[in-house]
Order: C-alpha cells, then structure tokens, then sequence
C-alpha cells in the first residue's frame, strides 16, 4: 500500500472509473492519441520554411538514431534541419504541451476548479516578472544550456508558487478558498511588477512581449536535456498519485474518511503540478489553454477518472503542442501562444456548448 492512501481509495478509483459508458475505451483513446502523436512528429520535422519529404524524414531518423542500414539519398541540409533544428524544437513543444495538460489536470481536480489551469497559483505572472527583470539587468551567466532569461523565470514561477502556498495558510477562509484567492492577488501584484518591467524596458520591449506570448523558436538539444528531467519526472509522480487525485476531487472531508492525509497529498500534487508547469515555462514562454482545454476533451471522452485522464493528457497535450507550433512557424515564425489561444479559445467555447447537463470535474 503506498504511503498516505488508504485501501479504501483504491476501491473509489474503480467506483470513479464505473461512471464512464462502457463504450468510451480508454485504451481506443490511447491508441488514437499514440498515432496523433507520431503524426505530429513527422509532419513536425518534415515542414517548416524548408520542406523535407516525410520518407526522407523518417531514413534520416532511422539511419541517424536507430543505426539502420538505409541508403543516403538526401543532402547533407537535410539532415541538419532535421536532427539539429527540428527534432529538438518538436521534442520541447511535445515535453511542455503534455507537461502542462497534466499539470491543468492536476490543478482542476486538486483545486475542484474546472477553469483552473497550470498558471492560477502565479506561476504565469512569476516567471514572466523573472524573464523581464533578466532582460532589464541582462547578465552573461547561465547553466546547463539555459540563459539567464530562462533562470529566473524558473526560480520566478517556483518562488510565486511557494509565496502563494506560504500566504494561504495563513488565511481563515477555506483552504482551497484561501488559496484561489491567494493566488490571484499575488498574481495580480506581480503582473504589475511585470508592468512596470515593461514600461522601463525601452527598446527591449519585444523580448518580454516574445516570452508573454510563448515561443519554441530557441529550443535546443541543451535545453531538452534540462527540461525533460523535470517534465517527465513530474508528470510520473502525478499519474503515480491519481488515486489521491480521485479522492481529493470528492471532497477534503471525503478523503479524509478514506483515510488520504489530505493536507500532504495536496502538497505534493500542487508542488509537482507547479515543477512541471514552470519548467515548461521557462524553455518555452507562456503558453495559454493547453492546460485549459486538453483534460476537458479527455474528460469528455473516457470520464473523470484520474487515472487513464493523466497520461491521456500528457499524449493528447504533446500532439496538441507539437502542432500548434508547426502550425506557428508555416507562416514565419509566429509565437505559439497566439496558435493555441486561436485554436484553444474556440473549441473551449465548443466543449462548454456540447457538454452535458450535469458533466463535473
């Protein structure tokens, strides 16, 4: 038995997971995704402002990553666009999009909040406020691969989100209450931080605008490297705690009854859900919706079970990511946030309109 859940949470998952039609599979939606997913890495490194041919996409990695004895018919370019350009573009897109599903998901059912998403507890405002005081005070330093830009909009994001956790405790509203509440104002008091960055910026605005608005344009093998660590180990340690995600999602008193240590299991849920989210946004700027409307489309489709939901999030937001960014540089290089906020904002509006009475988190 693991550590703070009761037997009797196990038994919930299973009674959670009875509530969704027999016909939604979730392994068909895996299977689905899986394929959307390889989809959307192939026609990730085949396009771009220089097209290659998806067969000559997939010799270059099976010759190149797999060691398969395939006949060179290509340029030496194409081989560079595709190993040093792209794939590591596609890589990051596919890290943060899946990243930040999960930890949307995570935040809705922790919080009980089905507009919740990875940024409510300030971690939007804190990086952004740290990315454009790097830019203000520029220095040369960075570490493993990451500049100094994308330094302090990590250290900002997770030190929003320590303030915002630190602050709530101390008030007398309910605890998730408490929280929202706390993590508005402190968002609010750092977006005019950010303000003020951007007043005094001068002929440095676009950069801080370019980070506000998500870019994967930068993205290198240096930063894969650090990113995927902290993604992937995250997202792990979420999907390995779904069950104490269903009970919290029932209520604190609930889970407290089926014998979860409430106020632990929703440290760690916060904790690592705010990792994920600001080790994304660090490599990748901010990026809005895919947090948002990822988990409601698997929600729709196999239930609110945490479960199956999580690594279904993290396929589905992956392939969503990867996407919208290809979809970003086709015309030349656009920020991806003005991509999945064109194709999110829509399609949100379109869940709420087809949702059925009654649908919860």
């Amino acid at each position: 038995m693991r550590a703070g859940v009761a037997p009797g949470i196990p038994a919930l998952s299973e009674r959670v997971r009875a509530t969704t039609p027999r016909w939604r599979r979730p392994a068909l939606v895996a299977a689905a995704g899986i394929a959307a997913l390889a989809a959307a890495l192939v026609t990730g490194l085949a396009f771009g402002s220089v097209s290659i041919p998806p067969s000559d996409t997939l010799a270059i990695l099976a010759h190149r990553l797999l060691g398969w004895p395939v006949a060179v018919t290509w340029p030496a370019s194409s081989e560079t666009i595709v190993l040093e350009l792209r794939l590591p573009r596609v890589l990051m897109a596919m890290l943060a999009g899946g990243g930040l599903a999960v930890a949307g998901a995570t935040m809705q059912g922790v919080l009980r909040n089905p507009l919740a998403d990875p940024y409510v507890l300030g971690t939007a405002s804190g990086a952004a406020l740290g990315a454009s005081l790097a830019v203000l005070a520029p220095l040369p330093v960075g570490l493993l691969g990451l500049g100094f830009g994308q330094l302090l909009a990590f250290v900002g994001a997770v030190v929003a989100v320590a303030l915002v956790w630190r602050l709530s405790r101390a008030s007398r509203l309910g605890s998730l209450t408490g929280l929202l509440l706390t993590g508005y104002a402190v968002g609010s008091l750092l977006a005019a931080g950010l303000s003020m960055a951007m007043v005094l910026s001068g002929a440095q605005l676009r950069q801080i605008v370019f980070f506000l608005l998500g870019s994967l344009a930068t993205a290198t093998w240096q930063q894969v490297a650090v990113a995927a660590p902290l993604i992937i180990v995250g997202v792990l340690i979420l999907a390995w705690r779904a069950r104490s995600l269903d009970a919290l999602m029932l209520g604190d008193e609930t889970a407290a009854h089926l014998g979860l240590a409430v106020a632990r299991e929703r440290v760690i849920l916060l904790a690592f859900a705010a990792l994920v989210t600001a080790a994304a946004v660090a490599t990748c700027g901010l990026i809005g919706f895919v947090g948002l409307v990822v988990p409601h489309m698997i929600r729709l489709v196999v239930g609110p079970a945490a479960r199956p939901l999580l690594p279904l999030a993290a396929v589905f937001g992956a392939a969503f990511l990867a996407v919208a960014d290809l979809l970003a540089r086709l015309p030349g290089e656009l920020p991806v946030g003005i991509v999945t906020a064109v194709i999110g904002a829509p399609f949100f509006l379109l869940i709420l309109r087809r949702v059925r009475t009654g649908y919860e988190l």
